[in-house]
């Protein structure tokens, strides 16, 4: 015969084991949806979560207000959904250095910040950033691509100006295995 307590000690403990199960089997779901992807998409990816726990155990302890905590939240989520937008048109397992802002937040990355409503797909601002799109998660997120030095360097050689296809960052096939050249180092 059990005791009230120890009864509720076991109702208790069930619950605890019962939550873990199904936190694990929600994490598991959200690994297999990344399982799709490549090592580095799954990496950035997971990058995301975790700075989304981040945020969640910083609003768990009051750190942050609800507003900073629902902007956060709806960035971390424009920034997952383009970068499997990008993985998912071109194939590849690569994701560049994205950057999301709202409208406000646009002189953040600009000197001189773009107008919003003349915004075009591809177009590349200060030769460091390419726009890629607007997300909305609760807001208007616009998301652009941090230029690589390469690219840079053939933009600013040309005079401006988007660079060609065959300069673009190609990444690697979902798949496929790595190599690369090595790297000479002058003597």
């Amino acid at each position: 015969m059990y005791s009230v307590s120890r009864l509720a000690y076991l109702l208790f403990s069930f619950s605890i084991i019962f939550g873990c199960a199904v936190a694990a089997m929600g994490q598991r779901s959200n690994n297999a949806s990344d399982a799709d992807f490549g090592p580095v998409v799954s990496a950035y990816l997971g990058y995301l979560h975790n700075e989304q726990e981040v945020v969640d155990d910083r609003v768990s302890r009051r750190e942050i207000t609800p507003t900073y905590y629902r902007r956060n939240s709806n960035r971390i989520h424009a920034l997952r959904e383009m970068a499997i937008r990008l993985v998912r048109q071109s194939g590849n397992d690569y994701v560049p250095e994205l950057e999301a802002v709202t409208s406000d937040e646009m002189g953040t990355i600009f000197e001189r910040p773009p107008k919003v409503n003349t915004l075009q797909k591809s177009e590349v601002f200060a030769n460091k950033f390419r726009f890629l799109g607007q997300v909305r998660t609760g807001e208007i997120f616009y998301l652009f691509a941090r230029l690589d030095p390469y690219e840079q360097a053939d933009l600013m050689s040309r005079g401006g100006g988007a660079p060609s296809l065959e300069t673009s960052p190609k990444g690697q096939r979902i798949g496929q295995s790595t190599t690369r050249a090595r790297r000479v180092v002058p003597q």
